[in-house]
């Protein structure tokens, strides 16, 4: 009789965990999950790169879990950094990390894509900011700036997608989840903007051009490969373009009103494929990013 009870108790358990496991993202609207499963990809590589920056590591080392089995990122490496910058790029890293847990308990999500972070990626977005090959080639690891700019790449990015997304959703669990991972997300972005700025007007060695037009070249060069108008600003603007038209800092990106831009998935696949073309993998995602959005300009279907 004990052990027909105990049983009962353990098949109950078993009945409820594999419940609680299949209900991951099942009370939520297919749109919404979709919509919560495609940044995932922008995670993962902010997660990456930060991790890898300030430690040496990724998430194999530091959350193999959220990995789920994917493949290890192409060329990634530690950065020569200052403790200050080291520091704070630690600190971005398990950010990353928490934001990746946090859309896969909410959503099943994907592993980890096959991401290309490796110094000639980021040397090929630098030269296309440029029109021109950099001589030497652009390395993201050597020290400070070149770091700070190749991260000045990556979180806004995401950012203008988490805008552009929270009128799509409908359910108070997504948006919730997407409102606090904006706020992180600008967090980041201010943080990258204000350490450059005060930098802006220093030379990237050995090239003699300044902080500022790296960072207006990359802001353009987005522009160009989203394709849909003006949602990217440097840290120089004209005053026409400044906060009321009437100052050329910009440490913030905003529009005429000082909101933030917004960026359709279509755009941002884009932009980090480097090809200007949603339907053309390549840039820092070798094969496509992962998703149903993404895999459907593939002509994949999604999971």
């Amino acid at each position: 009789m004990i052990f027909a009870y105990f049983s009962l108790l353990i098949f109950l358990s078993l009945q409820l965990l594999s419940s609680s496991c299949a209900s991951i993202g099942s009370n939520l609207p297919k749109s919404d999950v979709d919509l919560l499963e495609f940044p995932l990809n922008l995670e993962y590589m902010e997660a990456e790169f930060f991790l890898w920056g300030s430690f040496g590591h990724g998430l194999d080392s530091f959350a193999p879990e959220l990995a789920d089995g994917g493949p290890s990122p192409i060329g990634a490496t530690i950065a020569k950094l200052s403790p200050l910058i080291r520091d704070v790029i630690a600190q971005f890293g398990f950010q990353e990390v928490g934001h990746v847990r946090a859309m896969k308990n909410t959503v099943e999500g994907f592993p980890r894509p096959l991401l290309n972070l490796s110094k000639e990626a980021f040397a090929t977005v630098m030269n296309d900011a440029f029109g021109h090959q950099l001589e030497p080639l652009f390395n993201p690891y050597a020290n400070d700036i070149n770091y700070l700019l190749a991260s000045y790449v990556i979180p806004y990015i995401g950012l203008t997608g988490y805008v552009g997304a929270n009128p799509k959703l409908h359910s108070p669990t997504a948006k919730r989840l997407r409102a606090g991972l904006l706020g992180v997300e600008s967090g980041q972005d201010a943080v990258l903007r204000a350490l450059l700025y005060e930098r802006g007007r220093a030379n990237v060695e050995p090239y003699g051009i300044t902080v500022a037009e790296f960072a207006n070249r990359i802001s353009e060069l987005r522009n160009k490969l989203g394709r849909h108008g003006l949602k990217d600003e440097g840290l120089k603007v004209k005053p026409t373009v400044g906060a009321e038209r009437k100052i050329r800092g910009n440490i913030l990106a905003g529009d005429k009103y000082s909101l933030s831009y917004d960026r359709t998935p279509e755009e941002i696949l884009r932009i980090v494929y480097g090809s200007g073309n949603e339907k053309k993998p390549g840039g820092f995602y070798p094969k496509g990013a992962e998703g149903r959005i993404a895999k459907s300009y593939l002509g994949l279907g999604g999971n």
